[in-house]
C-alpha cells in the first residue's frame, strides 16, 4: 500500500471538530496516510504570534498536497488573509467548487451539477489598496493576460477531463473594458484550442440571475477572483449552503483542500457540527493523490447516510451529533 505524507491544518473553532472524524473516514477507506500537523490562523497566532507559522509553510511546501479545516483571520489586527496568504505564496491559482445536490440535503434546487473555476491570484481580490488623499482611498484591479491565459486553460482541460459540456466566462467587460475584456479575450482564445467544448460570456450580473432563475442551465462558470469569490458562495446557497460544499486551491506544483464554510467559535466543543465540507474535501483530495476507489467509496457511503436521513446533524433536520454522523458513515463504508 503507497503511504502518503500530507500537511494537515486542523483550523480553528469547529475545525479540529470536524477533522478528526474525517481522518478515521479517510483510514477506514484503506489510504495510508502520514499526516503533518500545524496550526494557522487565530490558534496560531496563540502559540506562535503569526497566522502562517514558518513550519507549516516548510510542511506545506514540502509535502505539496494539504488539507484544511476552516482558519480565522482575525479581524482588524493587521493580518493578512491566511488563505489569500496561502494561494499567493504557493501560486495556488485555480481555485474549483463543485456545486452538487446532495442526497437527503434539503435545496432550493434539484439537479444541480455546476463548477465553480475561479482565478485565484489577482484582480480587486488582491487587495492593493492605498490612501490617495485623506477620505480618498483607491483599490487597484490588476488582470494580466498570464494568469487569465492560464486559468482559462485550467478550465478547458478540466472540463475534458471530467466529461463537461460547456464553459461560459462571467465578467464585466460591458463596463471594465480593459481589465475584464482581456479576462474575457483569454477565454475566447482559448475556446479555439477546445472546440469540443461549447463556450459562452456571461455579464457577471446576469449569471447571478441565471444562477436564481435556473442553475441547471450552467455547467462550468469561469471568473476572475472576486466575481468567483461571490458567485461561488451564491453558488452553495443553492444546494443547501457551505456546510455541504468542499472547495480545493490548486496550483501547478501544490494543492491545497479545504472547507469553505466558516469556523463557526458560537458552535465550537458541543459536537454538533455538520462535517459533510471536509468529507468532500477529502474525498477530492483522495482523487488528486490518485486514490480514485477510496475516495469513490468515502462518497458512496456519504450519500448513503444523507439518503436514509436516519443519523443527520442539526443543520440537516436531524439530531445527530458531529461524531454520530461520522460512525454512520463509517458503518456504512465498512457493509
Amino acid at each position: 500500500m503507497k503511504r502518503h505524507r500530507i500537511t494537515l491544518i486542523p483550523g480553528d473553532g469547529i475545525g479540529p471538530e470536524v477533522m478528526k472524524p474525517t481522518l478515521k473516514l479517510i483510514e477506514a477507506a484503506g489510504v495510508n496516510i502520514e499526516w503533518d500537523s500545524h496550526l494557522a490562523g487565530a490558534d496560531a497566532l496563540k502559540k506562535h504570534r503569526t497566522t502562517l507559522p514558518k513550519q507549516m509553510m516548510d510542511s506545506f511546501a514540502k509535502n505539496r498536497v494539504a488539507l484544511k479545516g476552516p482558519v480565522t483571520t482575525p479581524v482588524g489586527e493587521g493580518f493578512a488573509s491566511v488563505n489569500v496568504e496561502l494561494r499567493q505564496s504557493f501560486d495556488l491559482y485555480a481555485n474549483l467548487r463543485p456545486i452538487k445536490n446532495l442526497p437527503g440535503v434539503k435545496a432550493r434546487y434539484e439537479n444541480v451539477d455546476l463548477i465553480v473555476v475561479r482565478e485565484n491570484t489577482e484582480g480587486l481580490y488582491s487587495g492593493i489598496e492605498h490612501e490617495v488623499v485623506p477620505g480618498v482611498m483607491e483599490s487597484l484591479k490588476i488582470i494580466t493576460e498570464k494568469a487569465s491565459t492560464r486559468i482559462a486553460k485550467f478550465a478547458f482541460d478540466y472540463a475534458v477531463a471530467n466529461r463537461r459540456k460547456k464553459i461560459a466566462a462571467v465578467h464585466k467587460a460591458n463596463i471594465m473594458k480593459l481589465t475584464d475584456g482581456l479576462f474575457l479575450q483569454c477565454a475566447r482564445d482559448m475556446s479555439q484550442k477546445y472546440k469540443r467544448i461549447g463556450f459562452s460570456d456571461l455579464i457577471v450580473d446576469n449569471a447571478c440571475l441565471q444562477l436564481v432563475l435556473d442553475p441547471t442551465r450552467l455547467d462550468v462558470l469561469l471568473l476572475e477572483n472576486l466575481y468567483g469569490d461571490i458567485v461561488s458562495d451564491l453558488a452553495a446557497g443553492l444546494v443547501g449552503g457551505l456546510g455541504v460544499v468542499p472547495g480545493a486551491n490548486l496550483g501547478d506544483t501544490h494543492a491545497l483542500f479545504e472547507s469553505v464554510h466558516g469556523s463557526a467559535p458560537d458552535i465550537k466543543g458541543k459536537n454538533i457540527a455538520n462535517p459533510t465540507a471536509i468529507i468532500l474535501a477529502a474525498a477530492m483530495m483522495l482523487d488528486y493523490i490518485s486514490e480514485a476507489k477510496a475516495a469513490a467509496r468515502l462518497r458512496t457511503a456519504l450519500h448513503a447516510v444523507l439518503a436514509r436521513g436516519e443519523c443527520l446533524t442539526r443543520d440537516l433536520g436531524g439530531s445527530a451529533s458531529t461524531s454520530q454522523f461520522a460512525d454512520a458513515i463509517r458503518r456504512e463504508m465498512e457493509k
